[in-house]
């Protein structure tokens, strides 16, 4: 009999590429967990089990966690919300996962999946960092992450924790919380105003990691056995640091292909010089596992680029 999979958060950004994928492997009975209420659940959801639960309310996840052998945990505050109101931050990010983690063992849940953030070592992120690097996170987002990593880890489940880089792909639907992510909002940008337009300089570097990529690393670990997962914590990203202004001129050639124009890219800020140790954002012990990453930005940047032409440039049309 399939194994049952709880994903909070599964009607969100990565939380529908992730359900996507697994489903089309047809190896788990999965479920879903989300504040959505049922009128606005996504058509694409409709086969799967979805359950109504807030990371506040203790008895809606031990409803979830019911029957569930493991649990993927990806509900939380993005940066803004985290820095708008520290205190919900602290409430949903780690008090949250606290009665998650203490639900999923209530049920007899064996492994338990977190999704943190590359964050936790600090900002702005430079130089070689790994697994080994002590963190130092500067902004509630980080810190709550980090809090609720070290409550995983202490528990008795088998746990896993995967400090994601940031994430470049379209969305199972235009309305999970993702047109903040840098990539994301210039192919908004792309298709509802025409050009590219980068808040900074377009200096800093960053990793970037194709979110289909992410969901293929947590199937990996998914089906590895019993206590595979060593000390269960590794670092999700893309093997190579890029500047944002590399990024949206990236963008610009693809939305060439995607959508027959190239948008023109300006910059809010005029270029600086920086003195700080490029990032390395260092993957090695994933890579050790045996995985293979397949980082295809390309393919997401395209995809991106359509569902965006497809919802927002009408809306762009309408506003004019």
């Amino acid at each position: 009999m399939s194994e049952t999979v709880l994903v909070t958060g599964g009607l969100g950004y990565l939380g529908g590429r992730l359900l996507d994928r697994l489903r089309r492997t047809g190896r788990y009975r999965l479920r879903a967990s989300t504040r959505r209420p049922p009128g606005a659940r996504p058509a694409w959801a409709g086969d799967l089990e979805v359950m109504e639960a807030d990371t506040r309310d203790g008895a809606a996840l031990e409803r979830a966690c019911q029957g569930a052998a493991t649990v993927i945990h990806l509900a939380a505050l993005n940066a803004q919300a985290c820095a708008a109101d520290p205190q919900l931050a602290h409430e949903v990010n780690v008090e949250g996962t606290r009665r998650l983690v203490e639900a999923a063992a209530a049920a007899g849940a064996k492994r338990f999946v977190y999704l943190s953030t590359a964050h936790v070592y600090g900002a702005p992120l430079q130089g070689v960092i790994d697994e080994n690097t002590l963190p130092d996170p500067k902004h509630p987002y980080a810190a709550t992450h980090l809090e609720a990593e070290k409550l995983v880890r202490a528990s008795r489940l088998d746990g896993l924790v995967l400090r994601l880089s940031n994430a470049v792909g379209a969305p199972m639907d235009s309305a999970a919380d993702c047109w903040m992510l840098l990539c994301n909002d210039l192919c908004r940008q792309a298709a509802a105003a025409r050009e590219l337009v980068l808040g900074g300089d377009g200096g800093d570097r960053r990793d970037f990691v194709a979110i289909s990529g992410i969901a293929r690393a947590i199937e990996y670990f998914l089906a590895l056995p019993a206590g595979a997962w060593g000390e269960g914590l590794f670092n999700i990203g893309g093997g190579k640091s890029r500047s944002t202004m590399e990024m949206a001129e990236l963008i610009a050639r693809r939305c060439g292909g995607a959508l027959g124009f190239t948008p023109p890219v300006r910059r809010k800020t005029a270029p600086k010089e920086r003195n700080e140790t490029p990032l390395d954002y260092r993957i090695e012990r994933l890579l050790a596992t045996g995985f293979r990453l397949e980082n295809d930005l390309a393919g997401e940047i395209d995809a991106t680029l359509l569902l965006c032409e497809r919802v927002f440039s009408a809306e762009a049309e309408a506003d004019r």
